[in-house]
């Protein structure tokens, strides 16, 4: 791990009473069969990847994240990208309906993770599929990606359950990226940035900074000042400690390998 500069986004709520905390959920030994869609399949070093893990986990701590282990799912290979299950919006859990059959074994673990934490639960049905990768909340704005993963009636449920709670949810096309987050995230004042190749249309946000790498798309608020990124993205580093960020940045090769990102590896509770 190396330390060169997500608070909440714009407009997340931190629970009363509790510390910042974030959900993750351990690797199983069956990783390498998790899905991939846009990339070809290489091999898979489990316990690289399990090291990593450890790493990316040890930096959430480092930065004084408080951690929860959602129980692990040994029959579900892509269970560690634990942000896919479950979006939350304050003290309301929104679990997802993964847009992959293989996927959808993921959520139960995810649900007894948020109830035991005392949130609100609400559910995406089906014939509605959305997962949270697709989700990217800036400020009370809602851009939910139009993916193979999420589609028209997943961003449709999920608008009946959040425009009460004071969001606007705003579709986004997604067709060169596994995920709306494979593309673009956001920086703590709002900042859109996205790796021009996987971005469909830079023109739908307000602000927009492109970055030199597809593996710096990503990045994880830790703080107002403060991003996780990936390792594999040293020039979008030196362009976002540019502009007055700190990086934390962790190697997760093994992840990436199967379309994984730093966001997709948590959940925070704020």
């Amino acid at each position: 791990m190396t330390i060169s500069g997500d608070s909440a986004l714009p407009g997340d709520v931190t629970l009363p009473g509790t510390a910042r905390r974030v959900l993750v959920r351990r690797p199983v030994d069956i990783l390498a069969e998790g899905e991939i869609t846009h990339i070809d399949r290489v091999p898979i070093d489990l316990g690289l990847a399990r090291a990593q893990w450890d790493g990316y986990v040890a930096a959430l701590q480092s930065e004084g994240w408080a951690i929860t282990e959602v129980d692990p799912a040994p029959d579900q290979p892509d269970s560690v990208f634990i942000e896919d299950a479950v979006i939350l919006f304050g003290d309301t859990a929104v679990l997802a309906s993964p847009g992959a059959p293989s996927r959808r074994g993921e959520t139960a673990g995810a649900e007894a993770a948020v109830r035991a934490l005392g949130l609100t639960v609400r559910r995406i049905d089906l014939p509605g599929t959305l997962d949270g990768g697709d989700v990217l909340k800036v400020g009370a704005t809602v851009y939910v990606g139009q993916s193979l993963r999420t589609n028209a009636e997943g961003a449709a449920q999920l608008a009946t359950i959040v425009e009460p709670l004071g969001y606007t949810v705003v579709p986004v096309p997604v067709t060169r990226a596994l995920h709306l987050k494979t593309a673009i995230t956001a920086l703590p004042d709002g900042t859109i940035i996205g790796y021009p190749p996987l971005v469909d249309d830079p023109g739908l946000f307000e602000r927009f900074v492109p970055v030199p790498e597809a593996e710096g798309t990503a990045v994880v608020v830790l703080d107002a000042h403060t991003l996780l990124m990936s390792a594999a993205a040293p020039r979008t580093t030196e362009l976002l400690t540019g502009l007055g960020y700190r990086a934390v940045t962790v190697d997760i090769t093994e992840f990436e390998k199967l379309e994984g990102c730093v966001t997709c590896l948590s959940v925070r509770v704020r």
